[in-house]
């Protein structure tokens, strides 16, 4: 069998090149799970979390995307949407359809939200979505969890946590760092270096 000629050797080249490019922008389009074998920061029953900088699939569920560029910033978003802006770090918290009935607060504690100081950015049946910063060395009344919540920092966080029995720990939290924090809980909170804020999506 004769050897390809320099011509068609160059043009299996280039066609395999080409072959190469286009894998690359198709996985690219599909997001994290193709273009950069990424996985869901979270996926628990209630919830899948991506940190992305690139428009994902269309979602399997409906969404709340969180922008982490610029200003804080929270959209809601409907199954078969598209999550995610090029360019744009954004959390898309996938709310899967598993909702919980809700608990009674029986702590004799007010609810985490409202309070001082915390930007209501959306609320609907799914979800209510909070802007909050804390204030160095003032401590957040003490409060009641009734619902499961989705937290991101926006910026480098050092929280105490002190529950009602008067143990403390600190939470060291850095900037774009996402935690989901079950309901049924009573603390306060403190900032005690620092600044702090964080957007909170809780679920209904």
């Amino acid at each position: 069998m004769a050897d390809d000629t320099t011509a068609e050797k160059e043009d299996k080249m280039r066609k395999l090149s080409t072959l190469a490019q286009l894998t690359l922008l198709v996985a690219a389009a599909a997001g994290p799970s193709l273009a950069q074998g990424g996985q869901p920061s979270i996926d628990n029953e209630r919830i899948a979390v991506w940190d992305t900088t690139v428009p994902l699939p269309p979602a399997e569920h409906d969404f709340v995307a969180v922008s982490l560029s610029g200003k804080r910033s929270a959209v809601f978003g409907h199954k078969g949407d598209i999550p995610g802006v090029a360019g744009v770090r954004t959390v898309v918290i996938e709310l899967k359809d598993r909702p919980v009935a809700p608990i009674p607060n029986n702590s004799g504690y007010p609810n985490a939200f409202p309070r001082a100081r915390a930007k209501k950015l959306l609320e609907n049946d799914r979800v209510i979505v909070w802007s909050y910063s804390w204030n160095l060395n003032e401590p957040t009344p003490m409060h009641f969890h009734d619902k499961d919540i989705v937290v991101v920092y926006g910026e480098d966080t050092a929280l105490k946590s002190t529950t009602p029995d008067g143990k403390s720990v600190v939470n060291e939290n850095k900037s774009g760092d996402i935690r989901f924090n079950r309901r049924d809980r009573v603390h306060s909170e403190l900032l005690v270096r620092g600044t702090g804020s964080a957007v909170m999506t809780e679920l209904k």
